[in-house]
C-alpha cells in the first residue's frame, strides 16, 4: 500500500481521476487489512476471556449457540495464558460439534482442576458419533490444541448415546505477575 500510495502522489498532478479511483481502492485494502488483523488477534487470544474468564467465556458462546448449559467449575482460574486460549478453543469447538451435530440443545461444561492440571469436559446426551466415521478438522484441531501443550484429548461417543470430549492440560504454571 506505501508503494502504491506513492505512485498516487505522481497520479495527482497527470491525472486527477486515475488518483482519486486509485485511493479508493487503497480505502478498501487498507479496510480488508484492518479485518484481517482484527480477525486474526481476536483467534490468537478471544478478547471475551478478558472480559469474562473462561467459564464466563464458554457461557457467553453457548449462549449464542443457542445451547443451554450447565456448568460446573473450581470458580476463577489462574492459568498461563496458552492454557487459557486452548481451554477456550477446545470448549468452543466441542460447543460448536453439540449445536451442530448431537441433535440436542443441552450441554454440561465441565472445568475443574486436578493434580495441577486443567480438565475441561464438555458433554451431550445426544446422537452420538459414529466410531467408523473420519476424524473431522475441528476434532483434529482440538487433537493439536491439546498436543501442543503436552496435553490429551479424549472424545468417547456412542450412536444414540451423546458424546464427551474432555482435554486435560497442564495448568500448574502459573504466569508471572507484571510489575507496576
Amino acid at each position: 500500500m506505501t508503494m502504491q500510495l506513492g505512485a498516487v502522489h505522481e497520479l495527482l498532478h497527470d491525472d486527477a481521476d486515475a488518483a482519486a479511483d486509485r485511493l479508493l481502492r487503497l480505502q478498501d485494502a487498507a479496510r480488508d487489512a484492518l479485518d484481517t488483523v482484527r480477525r486474526v488477534s481476536h483467534g490468537l487470544r478471544p478478547p471475551a476471556l478478558d472480559e469474562l474468564g473462561l467459564a464466563g467465556a464458554l457461557r457467553q458462546l453457548a449462549e449464542s449457540l443457542g445451547l443451554s448449559v450447565s456448568f460446573v467449575d473450581d470458580g476463577p482460574l489462574r492459568l498461563p495464558a496458552a492454557v487459557e486460549v486452548a481451554a477456550y478453543l477446545i470448549g468452543a469447538e466441542a460447543l460448536y460439534n453439540v449445536a451442530r451435530h448431537s441433535g440436542v440443545a443441552a450441554a454440561e461444561v465441565s472445568l475443574t482442576m486436578d493434580a495441577g492440571d486443567l480438565e475441561i469436559r464438555v458433554a451431550d446426551d445426544g446422537c452420538g458419533v459414529d466410531g467408523d466415521r473420519p476424524v473431522g478438522v475441528g476434532l483434529q484441531a482440538m487433537r493439536e490444541r491439546a498436543d501442543e501443550l503436552a496435553g490429551s484429548l479424549e472424545v468417547r461417543s456412542a450412536a444414540g448415546r451423546g458424546t464427551t470430549v474432555t482435554a486435560r492440560l497442564p495448568g500448574s504454571v502459573v504466569e508471572p505477575e507484571v510489575a507496576r
